[in-house]
């Protein structure tokens, strides 16, 4: 199995990941990611990552830079995801262990994530395989 992680900068190679981002963000279409993604990366620095196997795109993350008064300085990782065919390949795990490396190698101390409620599989991932805390419950209200 021949496997390569590489930071996604090009339209092409954002567009190239939209099918697999689509299975975790299915409420956008490839318009709105596009438009989204450049302003996330302009204005928040936001960094998306693919796993290649064999040529093709099996895995994404997204990720960015915050600050907040309660984790101080630390790496958001607001992406995560392996094509349904593909799962339980420790896709996942090198992809959040990329992160996790960029981040020190970028002077960051953590990285935080949110999980929806639902995706119980994800939440034994990130607690039994990646060491992860389970620290807060993430709210959201929607504005009228």
């Amino acid at each position: 199995m021949t496997i390569k992680i590489t930071e996604l900068k090009s339209e092409t190679e954002l567009r190239e990941a939209f099918p697999v981002m689509r299975q975790l963000r299915t409420h956008l279409n490839e318009q709105s990611y596009l438009e989204l993604v450049k302003e996330a990366t302009e204005k928040e620095g936001y960094k998306m990552a693919a796993l290649y196997e064999q040529g093709k795109i099996v895995a994404v993350t997204g990720f960015m830079p915050m600050i907040t008064l309660y984790h101080g300085s630390y790496i958001w990782v607001c992406d995560l995801v392996t094509v349904a065919g593909a799962r339980s390949k420790g896709y996942g795990a090198a992809l959040l262990t990329y992160v996790q490396n960029w981040a020190k190698d970028n002077g960051y101390t953590l990285v935080s994530l949110s999980s929806g409620l639902q995706r119980v599989d994800a939440h034994r991932f990130y607690e039994d395989k990646m060491h992860y805390e389970k620290t807060s419950f993430v709210y959201k209200k929607v504005l009228n």
